[in-house]
């Protein structure tokens, strides 16, 4: 191995000066790199699922690598479409009449509300005040959350056509990313993303199997307790669990709103089942499936869904768990295995026989 010659002082400053740089766009594209970053790492998650749809055959066809993106494309847009028809139609029309009868009906659930021994302390017409100024509000509210709405939807756009570009063209741009690096570790390094690769696609499989349990049993749940909406209601809660925790607290917050509209009973028994779905969740179904799937340990995936969710909100709370993959997998190979060492199969002892006399 020829010894590599040391860096001049000049290269060095260059060399600061370039990292300096680098990192300084990094910080003014950092909302963009985000989304380029977890539109990769979707397509990497999803390429399972595309190499799946591409095993299918209908007589000697079989889809290629475009088709089968565009079936899943189409299957989701056709889900979602059904959902919003069928299952939202009639909680979009109460909301309507809702917001259209909240002055008269805005009384009476404070008057609810003070029967309930908790709430005595509580100031509630200095809360009525506030609720009826933001109904006289509402239209500038509406707006500004339009806007924000509207900004939120094209960064999602931006992601789900980055992610189809890099399913349909990934191959070259990780060749590409590859050849950035000796030849000598290329090697290593493409077995080491590929072992990632397949464990992060084996999380997408196990957040499904939480996504499918919660959302079947809220169904249940909700429709015994006679909830308004309560398929509608299922499969939300289903859908938000992707992002872990948060997703199920925001879910679990409207669902609470919307059987508050009937009887505490129900907001009570909403809340039980979330607490001791919670429960059952954390300390059994996520340790045995995420650990099963993706090997990482219970405390690994909260560390890592705190810090994402610190660094990127809720974007960084999906992405908590197969970012933790990948840097588990690199730490594995290169911290704790040391670098460069090959093993090889011991030496056969070739030494030829003494010929006796």
């Amino acid at each position: 191995m020829t010894p590599t010659r040391p860096m001049s002082p000049r290269g060095i400053v260059l060399f600061s000066f370039g990292v300096a740089i680098a990192l300084y766009l990094a910080y003014l594209l950092r909302a963009e790199l985000v989304v380029i970053y977890v539109s990769a790492l979707f397509a990497v998650v999803l390429m399972p699922l595309v190499r799946g749809v591409m095993k299918l055959h209908i007589g000697r066809w079989h889809p290629g690598r475009g088709i089968a993106v565009l079936i899943i494309v189409l299957l989701t847009a056709g889900s979602l479409g059904l959902f919003f028809s069928f299952g939202l139609r009639p909680a979009f029309k109460d909301l309507r009449e809702f917001i259209r009868e909240l002055p008269q009906r805005g009384p009476q659930f404070f008057a609810r509300m003070q029967q309930l021994p908790i709430l005595h302390s509580l100031d509630l017409d200095s809360l009525q005040e506030k609720v009826q100024d933001f109904t006289a509000n509402l239209a500038s509210y509406a707006l500004r959350f339009a806007s924000n709405g509207a900004a939120i939807a094209v960064r999602i756009i931006t992601g789900i056509v980055l992610t189809v570009y890099f399913i349909l063209e990934g191959d070259e741009a990780y060749a590409w990313f590859l050849s950035l690096f000796p030849i000598e570790r290329r090697l290593r390094l493409d077995q080491t993303l590929a072992r990632a690769s397949a464990r992060m696609g084996r999380w997408l499989l196990g957040q499904g199997t939480l996504m499918l349990i919660l959302g079947v049993l809220s169904t249940v749940v909700f429709a015994l307790l006679h909830v308004r909406y309560a398929y509608a209601l299922g499969v939300i809660m289903g859908l938000f669990n992707i992002v872990p925790v948060a997703g199920a607290l925001v879910s679990v917050s409207v669902v609470v709103l919307v059987a508050a509209l009937d009887s505490w009973s129900r907001v009570a028994g909403v809340l039980i089942f979330y607490f001791a779905y919670l429960q059952i969740e954390n300390t059994w179904l996520t340790p045995r499936i995420m650990r099963t799937q993706v090997d990482l340990a219970g405390l690994t995936i909260l560390i890592a869904l705190l810090i994402g969710s610190s660094l990127a909100g809720i974007i960084g709370a999906m992405v908590a768990v197969p970012t933790a993959v990948l840097v588990a997998v690199l730490l594995n190979e290169y911290a704790v295995h040391e670098e460069g060492i090959i093993e090889e199969p011991h030496p056969v002892n070739v030494t030829p026989p003494i010929e006796l006399p």
